[in-house]
């Protein structure tokens, strides 16, 4: 009997790191929605404030700061707009919510078999009206092929396509 490796789950040592990266590819993607309707909504800033902000609502929704000074000075004088703007994320950008609340349950599973003692980004992102509770959790090959699928779209990775009979011959040539 013959296993095809793209329908074989790997195991949970193997899967966990995958999974990470998936979740590393969302964030990405919510980093880029957050960048280009924050840009659109405060044109007023200076030409690197969305960039920044949305690099701070990014870190806060997946429970990572970035150490550098200059970006926790940010955090310091900006508190009120980034309070602001992720108590707005549900109205503003809603067709986020049932991805991110994918990547948000997918990372506390990693976490949580890997024994990691991380914040609880499920309950910040209940807190924030981001959480789609009639979602159910997602099989890992369903959460993989919806990063493949939004990664291809946002240009962050190249979506992998089927080989026909003739790239076949011709690779056998």
């Amino acid at each position: 009997m013959t296993h095809n490796s793209y329908t074989k789950t790997p195991p949970a040592s193997r899967l966990i790191p995958i999974l990470r990266e998936g979740a590393a590819v969302m964030q990405m993607i919510i980093y880029k929605e957050l960048r280009d309707h924050l840009g659109a909504k405060h044109p007023e800033q200076a030409p690197d404030f969305p960039a920044r902000l949305s690099g701070a609502l990014t870190n806060t929704l997946f429970g990572c700061a970035n150490p550098e000074p200059r970006f926790q000075e940010f955090l310091r004088s900006h508190r009120g707009i980034i309070e602001q703007e992720l108590l707005g994320l549900a109205q503003d950008l809603p067709h986020l919510s049932d991805p991110l609340s994918d990547t948000l349950r997918i990372l506390t599973l990693c976490d949580q078999q890997e024994e990691l003692d991380t914040p609880d980004l499920l309950v910040q992102a209940e807190a924030l009206g981001l959480l789609n509770h009639e979602r159910e959790l997602p099989l890992p090959s369903v959460f993989m092929e919806m990063v493949r699928h939004l990664g291809s779209r946002y240009n962050l990775i190249i979506a992998p396509t089927a080989i026909t009979p003739e790239d076949d011959q011709k690779l056998e040539s």
